[in-house]
């Protein structure tokens, strides 16, 4: 599969490879596996087998392989770094071989529009996928591994008796895999685009990626040059846009001259060739186990990721490098296999999502052609989160600086600290604290500790503060200890906040986020059991649908028609405290299960009025709200409504629909969208990884053409660049982070050397602007070294 430096289209990817065995020369040990039979004769079967046998001499390995010695689909390979170091440790005759055939390029081309834009410092290499197998059946026969072309392995319950060890790394449609289907439990997952793996007799001088607008969709080329005179192509499209263009009905070589035509411009108008080339739909493989006994999966068996980011080839031989290397460590069979996988299953899991995102943002590519032609192309160089913006700042300065100024970045000005507008308020940057239960009220009313919690995230450089869930009754709240605004006294409490905040931090804006508990009220503090019910005092839980938030909770009732109107009126009433309590901005909380969100997801609206059943009904009483809310709040003020985009549970809010309940909320007033997931069921299974909800974000920034504030594991102030600069969402919002330090803002800027309006330091900070010193750094220098023994005269 395609590869790279850290993968071929994705040039920030990085690997772990290590070296197969501290001690190459390892004597023979008779509690290691003698008799070893490998299942493929790919990269990562064949090198799991030259590995074994350097190992120990004495092993009987025996690679099975059905296709001919010369048969390999794909053409290119390219390896990065870090497998190449773990190669050259293990094994130099190979390394050696490798780096006499490899083609190396630095630039990456992006064509869009008749436009192309080039980045530089990514450094790739490759060669011959055909020249690496016959390197590596070289290196085995030389070492005694008995190869069996044209060979139809035995069944692998047979070989599992008769050998110590099984090695299946006979691909993505491996056979072993199946057979053992209720052990390894893989789960397979198609995705939506068809490609096919293609040839061109010449050498692009960059990797290059080209789109093709064609009245039939879009359609888009990778390329990556892999020998002096050869390139691999790889051409792409969505499913619907495959057959609406015919390509359903050609066979290979009508196929091979139709994409030859569409990116002729590309190819100078020449040729393209295939190789048993066929279009194919990439599938996600994923095992909850590797090993069943003494068998034990590698490569595209154990797992896939697609090929924009290039990690086939490369993550089949860092398996069989840390195979090796377990088997050599480990006292028994069973504990090396354990450690093979604790060791690549991280790592695998890191390379699987960053791919997934990857071929997501291909999939989605025609949301983006309307971007600026730099924006589109740092956008695609950074889709998969492992390049990032200082990343790509690093490699190529000159281009990352362009994609700025295009932005509209001022000189020396990160995208970050870049303003911000929402209505009459103008945020000074980027940078959000995220609403963030402090169950520390008493009657609702916030204190002292609301006063130092969020005075000093104001005085910390985020543009804009939010406060937790601000209940709208007592009856709305999750805990005993969460503040509300359904009295005048609580409305005095936050008048002490947001006046401290306007005059101690002048720049940073606060906002209120009003909601209610619904099904979720009526529960200990986090600290004392989240979720839990109260051990004693109660109270009556309302919802859209009488069903409890945890098997054996409290039942809600639910909400009648005067009772709604009576929510929606304590909304009305709440968001009037709020603005006389000096709120910058207002936000509503339709996310995470309570009350609004419980009527935006099929999962717990079962109302059959007219406020359940299809998605413009459960969007009636939100939408209710929000205008009750609209109608009271200050005109010149801005509203945002965080929702969850989805219920990470089948038959939950789907991305279509949270577009659809983003576009009501613009068309209702609402200045943005904040754009959280789940927490709405409690069985939900969610995908976590870093920035792991702006997938979701970016979709509603797109398609509804409203501002997004984008959540979820974003940590990092690269992060924050990235995302902002890429155009997929507008605003961060960030909470454990400053929750580790409410002054992350300040230190953000602080790192970058930014000294601008977008990050005043308060005055009385101002001399802690600079990161203090740690230790001595005025030793002198050394001027003299000496080679060899001293000579006195």
């Amino acid at each position: 599969m395609l590869q790279s430096r850290g993968s071929a289209a994705d040039p920030g990817a990085r690997g772990t490879a290590r070296p197969a065995t501290t001690n190459p020369q390892s004597r023979d040990n008779p509690d290691r596996p003698h008799r070893v039979a490998i299942l493929g004769g790919g990269p990562g079967g064949l090198y799991t087998a030259a590995l074994l046998k350097r190992l120990a001499p004495t092993r009987d390995i025996t690679v099975y392989e059905r296709a001919a010695p010369d048969d390999t689909f794909g053409f290119g390979v390219v390896l990065s770094d870090e497998t190449l170091g773990g190669i050259e440790h293990a094994d130099p005759v190979v390394y050696e071989a490798l780096k006499t055939h490899f083609v190396r390029w630095d630039d990456i081309d992006i064509v869009h529009r008749g436009t192309r834009h080039t980045s530089g410092g990514h450094r790739f290499a490759a060669l011959g996928r055909r020249r690496l197998l016959e390197i590596l059946h070289e290196r085995c026969r030389d070492l005694g591994v008995d190869l069996r072309f044209r060979t139809e392995a035995p069944p692998p319950d047979r070989l599992a008796r008769t050998h110590d060890l099984v090695v299946a790394a006979d691909g993505v449609h491996s056979t072993t895999r199946e057979a053992y289907r209720d052990a390894f439990r893989p789960r397979l997952t198609p995705h939506r685009c068809r490609y096919i793996w293609l040839a061109a007799d010449f050498a692009f001088d960059a990797f290059r990626f080209e789109i093709a607008e064609t009245e039939h969709g879009v359609m888009q080329l990778h390329g990556y040059p892999y020998a002096p005179d050869a390139s691999t192509v790889i051409v792409e499209m969505r499913e619907e846009v495959w057959r609406a263009a015919g390509f359903d009905e050609l066979d290979e070589t009508e196929s091979t001259a139709r994409c030859a035509k569409i990116f002729a411009d590309a190819l100078g108008g020449r040729p393209l060739r295939s190789n048993k080339s066929a279009w194919t739909t990439f599938r996600t493989v994923v095992n909850e186990h590797w090993s069943h006994g003494n068998v034990v999966l590698l490569g595209d068996a154990a797992h896939t990721a697609h090929f924009s980011i290039g990690s086939g080839t490369k993550l089949a031989v860092e398996d069989a490098l840390a195979l090796a290397a377990c088997l050599e460590e480990q006292p028994t069979l069973q504990a090396a296999l354990a450690a093979y996988e604790e060791e690549r299953r991280p790592v695998v899991a890191s390379t699987q999502r960053a791919a997934r995102a990857s071929l997501q943002w291909f999939e989605d590519l025609a949301r983006y052609l309307d971007q600026p032609p730099r924006q589109f192309a740092f956008n695609l160089l950074t889709r998969s989160r492992r390049v990032t913006h200082e990343n790509l700042r690093l490699r190529d300065g000159d281009f990352t600086g362009a994609v700025e100024r295009e932005f509209g970045c001022p000189p020396g000005t990160p995208p970050m600290f870049t303003p911000f507008r929402l209505r009459g308020l103008t945020l000074r940057n980027r940078v959000v604290v995220s609403p963030m239960d402090m169950y520390s009220a008493t009657d609702g009313v916030p204190g002292d500790f609301h006063l130092v919690h969020l005075g000093a995230r104001a005085l910390g450089g985020a543009a804009l503060v939010m406060t937790e869930m601000v209940c709208v009754s007592a009856e709305g709240r999750i805990t005993p200890g969460c503040a509300g605004l359904y009295t005048g006294r609580q409305g005095e409490a936050w008048r002490r906040i947001t006046d401290f905040v306007h005059d101690s931090a002048p720049g940073t804006a606060i906002g209120v986020q009003l909601g209610h508990s619904g099904r979720k009220g009526s529960t200990r503090l986090m600290w004392e059991g989240m979720d839990e019910p109260l051990p004693d005092g109660n109270w009556p839980l309302v919802a859209p649908s009488p069903l409890p938030y945890r098997p054996g909770g409290q039942v809600p009732r639910e909400l009648s028609r005067a009772q709604l109107t009576d929510v929606r009126e304590q909304f009305r009433s709440a968001a009037v405290r709020a603005a006389g309590a000096g709120f910058d901005l207002l936000e509503l909380h339709c996310a995470h299960g309570y009350l609004l969100s419980g009527f935006l997801s099929p999962l717990t609206n079962r109302r059959t009025d007219a406020y359940g059943g299809s998605p413009e009904r459960r969007l009636r009483f939100p939408l209710e709200v929000f205008d009750a809310v609209r109608e009271v709040w200050p005109g010149e003020r801005p509203m945002t409504v965080r929702i969850s985009a989805t219920d990470w549970a089948e038959g939950g809010t789907s991305a279509e629909e949270a577009v659809e309940i983003a576009r009501a909320f613009a068309a209702h007033g609402a200045d943005a969208i904040d754009v959280s997931t789940g927490q709405v069921v409690a069985g939900e299974r969610p995908e976590f990884g870093r920035s792991y909800q702006t997938p979701y974000a970016d979709r509603i920034r797109h398609e509804a053409g409203v501002p997004v504030i984008a959540v979820g594991a974003i940590s990092s102030w690269d992060d924050v660049n990235s995302l902002i600069l890429a155009g997929r969402t507008d605003l961060c919002a960030l909470a454990r982070p400053h929750l580790y330090d409410p002054h992350w803002t300040l230190h953000a800027a602080a790192e970058q050397g930014y000294d601008g309006p977008g990050a005043r330091w308060p005055a009385p900070y101002r001399a802690g602007s600079r990161p203090p010193r740690t230790g001595r750094t005025d030793a002198p220098k050394p001027r003299l070294t000496l080679h060899g023994p001293r000579q006195d005269v």
